[in-house]
């Protein structure tokens, strides 16, 4: 049993201590994405042929690939981390406090990684001036891209103001025990600020939070990003109103999964056992278990209407996503992660923080390998006869590849650097932990 006491001191620490690791972990995770901007600096040089993105029949690929899949991915994380914060908030799930920051922060990450990813896949990044916002009153009504552009703004935005609105009150009452060279930046946060503001904050975020829980399934990862592919009946493997509630679970799957690896990291690294308690990482686990059964039962209705009797498109598009060893691996992952899960709920004992971050690794790996297929059988098996006779074939560029590892690099520089400027974890959360503690010590448990 741990009878420390959470307090203000602790959710300094990342801010005040840097180890040799961290600096190491900056200094992988920064040369990742070095590596890829050199890639991408060489595919702006030569041209989207180096990924083979720009060739399309039967000689030649798909004009979509990982670029695409790894969008989604992306988005999908990051609108599942705000929707489980908001959840916090809207549902008075206090249980889960000392994690809500990290979820917002993984948005705001998520993000911009999925925004990086249409700049790039443009092959020109002029084209986001050119085309999108110097014509955008015509694009908005046409191109589903400018459709994403949108979202993906108008929600990183949101999230931002949210994120704002809550540092507020940690940065007024830390000031003194901050970093004097980010003063600049603390006093951009807290500019007019005064304590009767508080309840009117709180009220605030508490709407926000209601708009985020309603905006979810009707214009982000419930919305907008699948009905890019949803309403294209050219399209088998993609058309159909199944993909809103899929997209979603996958979303929900992969946020989740992320803020298990995330509240690990932060609590190995700075003691945390007593602020992200096992008990956090239980009540993810099981949370995660629920949304990985709901992506498995919506992947068995698209199975189902694919292969029993199906239109000669949809059995040629199923046939060969079944028989792909990447849709394969990705279903089996998840399949996995479900059963230890469900013996976890049966056998307490199966419980320890270490398998939770195995299982979202695992479906962190299962979604992105899933949504890369998802968009390349799309473009490979079309409505219109241009494969069935010979499959074009597509195998991801080293450009490609080194795009993912390089946006997770970014990712984690952003955590990383974040995590040197302000609280990763709520000052009100640390209040109400304390309240907690001191009304029944024993709750405060460790392995």
């Amino acid at each position: 049993m741990s009878t420390k006491t959470p307090s203000e001191e602790d959710i300094l620490r990342p801010i005040r201590q840097t180890s040799t690791k961290y600096y190491v972990l900056l200094a992988v995770a920064g040369l990742a994405f070095a590596l890829f901007l050199v890639g991408w600096l060489y595919q702006l040089y030569e041209g989207m042929v180096v990924t083979a993105l720009s060739d399309w029949g039967t000689g030649g690929g798909v004009t979509w690939g990982v670029y695409i899949g790894a969008f989604i991915w992306w988005v999908g994380i990051a609108h599942g981390g705000i929707i489980l914060s908001a959840a916090v908030r809207l549902l008075g799930m206090e249980r889960y406090m000392p994690v809500a920051r990290l979820a917002e922060l993984l948005t705001l990450a998520g993000l911009s990684a999925a925004g990086f990813y249409i700049v790039v896949h443009l092959g020109r990044p002029d084209r986001m001036v050119t085309s999108i916002i110097g014509h955008y009153h015509i694009t908005i009504h046409n191109s589903p891209l400018v459709w994403d552009v949108t979202v993906i703004t108008a929600y990183f935005v949101l999230t931002a103001t949210y994120l704002g609105l809550t540092l507020r009150y940690d940065v007024s009452r830390l000031r003194g025990d901050l970093p004097d060279h980010f003063n600049p930046i603390y006093r951009g946060l807290t500019i007019g600020y005064t304590e009767k503001e508080d309840e009117i904050v709180q009220r605030m975020v508490w709407w926000l939070a209601l708009a985020i829980i309603i905006m979810a399934p009707l214009l982000l990862h419930g919305g907008v990003i699948p009905w890019l592919f949803a309403l294209l009946p050219t399209y088998p493997g993609w058309f159909g109103g199944v993909q809103g509630p899929q997209f979603l679970t996958i979303a929900l799957t992969s946020a989740i999964s992320g803020v298990i690896l995330l509240s690990y990291s932060f609590r190995r690294a700075y003691d945390w056992d007593h602020i992200i308690t096992n008990d956090i990482f239980r009540g993810l686990t099981l949370w995660l278990g629920f949304f990985s059964l709901l992506f498995l039962w919506l992947q068995l209705q698209q199975v189902t209407t694919g292969t029993f009797f199906p239109p000669v498109d949809l059995g040629y598009a199923w046939l060969a996503t079944l028989t792909h060893p990447v849709y394969i691996v990705s279903m089996g992952l998840v399949a996995a992660v479900l059963a230890y899960i469900f013996a976890q709920t049966v056998r307490p004992s199966l419980f320890s923080r270490g398998r939770a971050v195995v299982c979202g690794v695992a479906i962190l790996t299962a979604t992105l390998l899933e949504k890369i297929l998802f968009v390349v059988e799309g473009l490979m098996y079309p409505s219109f006869d241009i494969y069935y006779a010979t499959p074009g074939v597509y195998f991801p560029s080293l450009i490609e590849i080194a795009s993912v590892i390089g946006t997770i690099g970014m990712v984690i520089v952003f955590f990383l650097l974040v995590s040197k400027v302000v609280p990763v974890v709520e000052l009100h959360a640390i209040e109400h932990l304390r309240a907690d503690h001191d009304h029944d010590p024993e709750e405060q448990r460790h392995d």
